[in-house]
């Protein structure tokens, strides 16, 4: 970003600016800037060392996320958002893939001790911005809670118009996931003896899981409504009334 604005700066003083495509220098300071991450670094070594083993090193990537607003601050950013993480212990492929009791599935088919990490990172997450905020003068640094609107999809998904929870649209294997680990949404492959694919349910729409790792485009919508209004943002932040937005088709 550092090494963008330069050039544009670069550009700007040097060049006719009719029919750049370049935006002008002043649009550092008008843009919104957001931020989701933290999910890879949480789920990919969840299998192989554990929930404890990723949450020790969950404290840099707050760190770093704290540090990278900082560094966009002081480039002229204003207006931050920041998601925190989605719930992964009612995603189909964690569900199916880590190791787990029945006594830690929740009423819901949920993983309790996974969401519960994950909890524990956004409070961590929470707190750091809570801090780095007071550093910030005459700037928005919006925490959004994307973690219980998804948390209420999946728990609740005919509250929303919707039929499937913890069940993958796009998959192979049905029963209560249809995931299965070897053969990916939109892949074949042979599975003793036999071609089997993954392919996509008839009603995308009535689910939450697109391929027991992404949302639907269903649930995403829903998903961005709730950043739109600002109910799920502390502090408040409705963007339906602070920009200019096109409606979502």
């Amino acid at each position: 970003m550092k090494e963008f604005k330069v050039k544009v700066n670069e550009f700007h003083s040097l060049y006719d600016k009719k029919g750049s495509r370049l935006p002008s220098p002043d649009i550092f300071g008008k843009s919104l800037y957001t931020l989701y991450i933290g999910q890879n670094d949480f789920t990919s070594n969840l299998g192989a060392i554990g929930i404890g083993g990723v949450q020790q090193y969950l404290p840099q990537v707050v760190s770093q996320i704290s540090g990278t607003i900082q560094e966009l601050y002081k480039l002229g950013g204003r207006a931050f958002v920041v998601l925190n993480l989605a719930p992964v212990g009612c995603y189909p492929s964690f569900l199916v893939q880590l190791p787990h009791n029945r006594s830690d599935i929740d009423t819901f088919g949920c993983l309790i001790s996974y969401n519960k990490a994950v909890v524990d990172y956004n409070n961590l997450l929470k707190e750091t911005l809570t801090q780095t905020r007071k550093t910030l003068p005459n700037a928005s640094l919006i925490y959004v809670d994307i973690y219980s609107v998804l948390l209420d999809l999946f728990h609740h998904p005919t509250l929303h118009g919707l039929k499937y929870g913890t069940r993958a649209c796009c998959g192979y294997g049905g029963g209560i996931y249809n995931f299965d680990p070897r053969v990916y949404c939109g892949n074949s492959k042979t599975i003793k003896g036999k071609i089997v694919s993954a392919r996509a349910c008839s009603d995308p729409y009535n689910y939450v899981s697109w391929d027991g790792i992404h949302a639907t485009e269903a649930a995403n919508k829903i998903v961005t409504y709730a950043i739109l209004n600002g109910s799920y943002s502390d502090p408040p932040f409705p963007l339906n009334k602070l920009c200019d937005l096109h409606p979502i088709g």
